[in-house]
């Protein structure tokens, strides 16, 4: 099914132009209409351009009427144009179908849109994937289905260890034995970003939600730094899950002593009521689901077995 896809690039500079040049060249091959943003291969210090041209391919990407507006990559550069973003046109063009599709920095892009308007985004792929020389069957089956209209959720396998974790709970003596949280609002992403956003504006204030979140290059200790933000603003309490993606590109250190990623989780567990769950096939990595950002979803857990369930977003 041909659509037409607009790439353009809010976040930091191109660095693999030949990267570049293969993912407008995969999709092309899959039959879309590929249109590249007059200044996605901008470059202004680290940034795809300074902060106004940046801001100026945001509102193209919200003018162009296309199914897909897809970022070039993440990086960073969001955050700092937050408050001049024209956010009535961007939800207005997702209302009339384009669909904002990414991941990494983007996440400030989503949690502000949704803070100020409610609209709706992906969580997803940047072109950075499509450029990969062997690109991942999983991601792009996900997003086939994003642009076929034929995506009505995900499902992934929870870790043993993480299920060991979650069962040993106070609060969920009975998690292994399964539970569903029903019609609750979908949102997160970057963990980095989202902690950044807390007290300002741009954090959506989210009730009974499912909060996702992943990062990439952050120790532990710092994940847990993050989430401590998180925790003693209030927002994690409100949530009923969180689910974690994928963290990745992490050293481990000699005087951590045992202290890990899953000390984290589990340290967590027992500071919230919310079900922790881990595993979620997306963050920094080739393989990763499209998730509606903003959307109503329900969250089924048999045994190690996870489904986060949407039904048809167009």
């Amino acid at each position: 099914m041909k659509k037409h896809i607009y790439i353009y690039s809010p976040s930091s500079a191109v660095r693999d132009k030949a990267a570049f040049k293969r993912g407008v060249k995969r999709l092309e091959a899959q039959g879309h209409e590929v249109e590249v943003d007059a200044d996605a291969l901008a470059q202004h210090q680290r940034f795809a351009g300074d902060d106004e041209t940046r801001l100026a391919a945001i509102h193209r990407a919200a003018a162009s009427a296309a199914d897909i507006a897809l970022i070039s990559r993440g990086g960073y550069g969001l955050t700092r144009i937050l408050p001049k973003i024209n956010y009535k046109a961007v939800a207005k063009a997702a209302a009339a179908g384009t669909r904002f599709v990414g991941l990494s920095d983007f996440t400030a892009f989503q949690m502000a849109l949704l803070a100020k308007t409610g609209a709706k985004t992906w969580a997803g792929p940047s072109l950075d994937d499509f450029g990969a020389k062997a690109p991942d069957d999983i991601m792009e089956a996900c997003f086939d289905d994003l642009v076929t209209g034929q995506g009505e959720g995900t499902g992934w396998q929870i870790p043993k260890s993480a299920m060991n974790l979650i069962a040993s709970s106070a609060h969920n003596k009975r998690a292994g034995a399964g539970f569903t949280v029903k019609d609750a609002v979908l949102w997160g992403g970057n963990l980095a970003i989202l902690s950044a956003l807390v007290g300002t504006p741009y954090l959506p204030a989210v009730k009974g939600g499912i909060l996702f979140i992943e990062d990439v290059g952050e120790h532990p200790y710092r994940v847990e730094r993050m989430l401590t933000q998180l925790l003693q603003a209030g927002i994690l309490a409100q949530q009923k899950a969180i689910i974690f993606g994928q963290f990745t590109n992490y050293k481990l250190a000699p005087n951590d002593k045992g202290f890990k990623l899953d000390t984290v989780i589990a340290w967590l567990q027992g500071q919230v009521k919310a079900r922790v769950l881990t595993g979620l096939p997306f963050g920094h990595v080739p393989t990763k689901v499209l998730l509606p950002v903003g959307c109503r979803t329900t969250l089924v857990v048999e045994d190690r077995d996870a489904f986060l369930l949407w039904g048809h977003q167009h």
